[in-house]
């Protein structure tokens, strides 16, 4: 298969492209800058509304992963940076897919678990309604900027994605850096829900989304195995051998801009992969323990 990325240098897709080379298929990247014609890069900007649009035709695949990261304090320049690049941008590209003389067969947009708002310890399924706030709220639109698409004729997957974890970046990285020092605590009460993916299971499962005909529809790239933050910190602090000692309480949490520690830092998504198992995808590290040993081993 001839395969577009977007966001091909981000934490995701640095993985994912050498994932998909691997098993066979040709991939372009999309880039804002600096592209590599030998390679085939296709440039775009989609705040000007540009893009290289004949270079798009006949690809059989399109993964869109880029998008401002929620990490970072979320004044009201940050949410705006957040919805520009993930809503403006997605609608941007679908339009142009769905243009094409030769469209894709599909198209598999990044989405997170924040569609489901803060649930405490209800079990999430892609069934599941949507949730409350800001994030669920700019998620649910994130998705329905895929509509034209699916309105095309294209495969649509919503890759409803938990924290990514990975020594090289996301929120695993973030932690190490106290956690190594034995200054690592739970946050707030430490009994709300995280929903977690080892980067060693997300690449295949993205890729088994991409090569599954009969997949559509949001899709919860998830572990089987949820864990509140309590057992994520005593987790971490056991595998890195180093006391966990220092809560930090959710008073000064929520000091922060944008309500960030009630939508996301103290959020509690309990999400099951339902339609991957229901599909026969198999998990390599669905227990926690096990997958934060693998991607620190020799590392700690």
């Amino acid at each position: 298969m001839k395969i577009l990325v977007s966001g091909s240098t981000g934490l995701i897709g640095s993985a994912l492209v050498p994932q998909l080379t691997g098993a066979g298929h040709f991939v372009v990247r999309l880039v804002r800058s600096n592209p590599d014609r030998e390679r085939g890069d296709i440039l775009w900007d989609p705040v000007s509304a540009k893009i290289e649009r004949a270079k798009l035709e006949k690809l059989d695949a399109v993964v869109h992963l880029g998008g401002e990261s929620i990490a970072g304090l979320w004044t009201k320049a940050k949410r705006e940076q957040i919805y520009t690049s993930r809503v403006g941008s997605t609608e941007f590209l679908v339009q142009t897919l769905a243009g094409l003389s030769s469209k894709p067969k599909v198209l598999l947009c990044a989405s997170g678990t924040g569609f489901y708002g803060s649930r405490g310890d209800e079990w999430l399924q892609e069934t599941s309604p949507a949730g409350t706030g800001w994030l669920a709220s700019l998620t649910q639109e994130w998705e329905a900027a895929t509509a034209t698409a699916a309105n095309a004729g294209i495969r649509v997957v919503r890759a409803r994605l938990g924290a990514v974890l990975s020594p090289k970046g996301g929120i695993l990285a973030a932690m190490l850096k106290s956690f190594r020092r034995g200054l690592g605590g739970t946050l707030g009460s430490g009994r709300q829900y995280q929903s977690w993916i080892c980067i060693t299971d997300l690449v295949p499962a993205l890729q088994f989304a991409i090569e599954k005909e009969n997949l559509h529809g949001p899709v919860n790239f998830v572990s089987p195995d949820p864990v509140t933050n309590r057992v994520f910190t005593k987790t971490l602090a056991k595998v890195l051998d180093r006391p966990a000692l220092f809560p930090v309480p959710a008073f000064v949490l929520k000091m922060l801009p944008g309500h960030m520690a009630e939508e996301a830092i103290l959020a509690s998504q309990r999400c099951q992969p339902a339609r991957l198992i229901q599909n026969g995808f198999k998990f390599d590290y669905a227990d926690l323990e096990q997958a934060l040993r693998h991607l620190l081993a020799g590392a700690i």
